[in-house]
This record gives C-alpha cells, sequence and structure tokens, in this order.
C-alpha cells in the first residue's frame, strides 16, 4: 500500500483505506477517521501481512499523522506498536492521558476502543494487530513499554519480517504455526521472557541470531556465546534453534564473513591486502583465510579478483601472487 507517488495527495489516504479494507479488513482492525490536514497530506507507504485475526504493519510515514478527535469504534484486540524513528502518541482510555512511543521503544496494550493518535513525519514504525484471546488476560490494564532492541522484540521483528516473505507460499498448516508463533512471542513481549524450548519459536531465534550477526561480522567478539547473551538465551538453545533449520552458527558466521570478503574482492574501490581482509573479517591469519576461502569458492583469494577483473580495476589493491599465504 502505497501513497507516497507524486501527485497521490490529496486521493492518498484514499487509496491506503481502500488497499487496507480489501486486503486486512475492517474485522482486524477499523481505520479512524482522520484529521483535515492529514487527509489533505496523507503520503504513507506499508508492507502489510494478514494472518488469521492478526495482522503485521511496517509502516513508512513521510507526512505527520492524526486522527480526528473522537475516532470513536468499539474493538476488542491487542496493539503493539514498535517506533524505529520518529514518534508515535497514542491517546488513552478517559482519565488516562496520553503516552507517546518515541524512537527505539515499543508499547503493547489492549485496546477496547478506537482513541485518538498522532505520528510525526518521517515515521518507521512496525504496528501489529493482535487477537485478544491469550493476550489480554495477561495485560489486562496494564501498557507495557520497553526498548525495541530487546530480546523479544528481536525475536518478535525477525518472525514478522519472515511472515511478509514467506506467507504467500504457506499452506494452512504453515499459516496455523506461523500463527501460533507470532502470538507466543507476543506473549513473550507481554511477559518480558520467552519460553526458549517452545519448538515453534526456533525459526524467529534462528533468524534473529543471523540478523544480529549480520550486523556484528567485523567484531571480533562474535561469537555463538555473544549472541546468546545478547538475545537472552543459552548457547545450547541458540545451538538447538539452528540444528532445527539444519544450520550451525559458526558456520553461518564463517560464510558471511567469506561473502562479504568476496565482495570487497571485486570492489572498484578496494585497497585491502588479503592480509588486511583476513584481519578485518577476523580469520586468524592470511593463511587461514585463504586455505577457507578456496575451500568455499573452489579458487585462492587472489585467483578470484584475477578472474572478475578486479585485480586490474584497482591499481592500489596490493593482492599478493603466489606467496607463503597463497600457496598455504
Amino acid at each position: 500500500m502505497d501513497s507516497t507517488a507524486p501527485g497521490a495527495a490529496p486521493r492518498g489516504l484514499d487509496a491506503f483505506r481502500r488497499g487496507w479494507e480489501t486486503q486486512i479488513g475492517d474485522d482486524v482492525f477499523q481505520l479512524p477517521a482522520f484529521s483535515a490536514d492529514t487527509i489533505g497530506d496523507f503520503r504513507v507507504k506499508g508492507n502489510v501481512t494478514k494472518v488469521h485475526g492478526a495482522a503485521i504493519a511496517d509502516l513508512h510515514a513521510a507526512s505527520a499523522t492524526r486522527t480526528a478527535d473522537a475516532p470513536g469504534g468499539d474493538q476488542d484486540l491487542v496493539a503493539m506498536y514498535v517506533v524505529q524513528r520518529g514518534a508515535w502518541t497514542l491517546g488513552g482510555p478517559p482519565g488516562r492521558g496520553e503516552q507517546t512511543v518515541p524512537a527505539g521503544q515499543f508499547l503493547v496494550r489492549h485496546v477496547g476502543r478506537l482513541t485518538a493518535f498522532e505520528t510525526t513525519a518521517h515515521l518507521t514504525a512496525k504496528f501489529l494487530v493482535l487477537p485478544p484471546g491469550e493476550l489480554k488476560p495477561l495485560l489486562g490494564n496494564r501498557v507495557i513499554t520497553g526498548p525495541a532492541d530487546s530480546a523479544e522484540i528481536r525475536l518478535l521483528t525477525a518472525l514478522t519480517d519472515m511472515i511478509h516473505t514467506t506467507v504467500a507460499d504457506l499452506g494452512p498448516a504453515g499459516v496455523e504455526a506461523t500463527h501460533g508463533a507470532l502470538i507466543e512471542l507476543a506473549k513473550a513481549v507481554a511477559k518480558g521472557r520467552f519460553d526458549d524450548v517452545e519448538p515453534r519459536l526456533a525459526p524467529a531465534l534462528t533468524q534473529a541470531a543471523k540478523d544480529l550477526a549480520d550486523r556484528r561480522l567485523a567484531d571480533p567478539e562474535l561469537s555463538p556465546a555473544m549472541l546468546a547473551h545478547e538475545l537472552n538465551v543459552s548457547v545450547r538453545t541458540l545451538h538447538r534453534a539452528f540444528a532445527a533449520v539444519g544450520e550451525q552458527v559458526a558456520t553461518y558466521i564463517r560464510h558471511r564473513r567469506l561473502q562479504e570478503a568476496r565482495l570487497a574482492l571485486t570492489a572498484p574501490s578496494g585497497g585491502l591486502s588479503i592480509s588486511e581482509l583476513a584481519a578485518h573479517w577476523q580469520f586468524a591469519d592470511s593463511s587461514h583465510f585463504t586455505r577457507t576461502f578456496k575451500k568455499h569458492y573452489g579458487q585462492t583469494p587472489t585467483e578470484y579478483a584475477r578472474s572478475t577483473g578486479a585485480a586490474s580495476l584497482s591499481p592500489n589493491r596490493h593482492l599478493p601472487g603466489h606467496g607463503p599465504a597463497e600457496s598455504a
């Protein structure tokens, strides 16, 4: 759903609303009435997926939005807001005031009636609508907030990203399992901990670990133990989750480092020697890097660079010839 195209305003909201009602439906979440200034300049795009009675929306708003003063409408759902950029201010029930979810924070609460809200321009956020059955008893009247980089939110984010990617290819059993995993992780957010032996959570835990590893590939401290610590699980649990999807943690880290090193070898700007690449991507030395690279790709780093013409593209690249590092 995209109303950010040039010339979309003032019809942007109409296009977004039609898309929401067609793809998600008012039975999951009823879009409220918006203020006149929002209607006149509504530039929002979103990737929205429906899984049974749940909906996941990744939203990017170029314009600020604000609901009408009295949006009205009875609802019975659990709403979760995870804000990466900007801020989302939520009206509360009578007498309970507003709450703002700033960048880097999440908020989850039960909603019995639509309330006013507003968002800043340049908002990037994840909005989840969840059925209240198992979650409402956990929440009661509480509003739960916390950092968006908590272990539970990291797992939830990894799962929702996978759902966006795979839901169209899932059969009924897969959709049911995905919905169950989503609810389990939402419960984990509400409780501040998750069941690390719940088999339905293994794919989400694996993906969250991969996402974290991808951001830390050049970090000398990156290891299964570090990932487990960051995700608040035991190393055994992390290994078990990877094994459930047919992978190993250390193998994933090594292969991703090799992929990044291979990209660096073919980059026109270049400039790194084999020894420097080995050190940057945390291989023990250039000999170990060369052996591992050749085992994985069938060529030494220098042979690979020359086969792609990269060496000639970067005259400052000091790739060794057939010295000790290459022949080891």
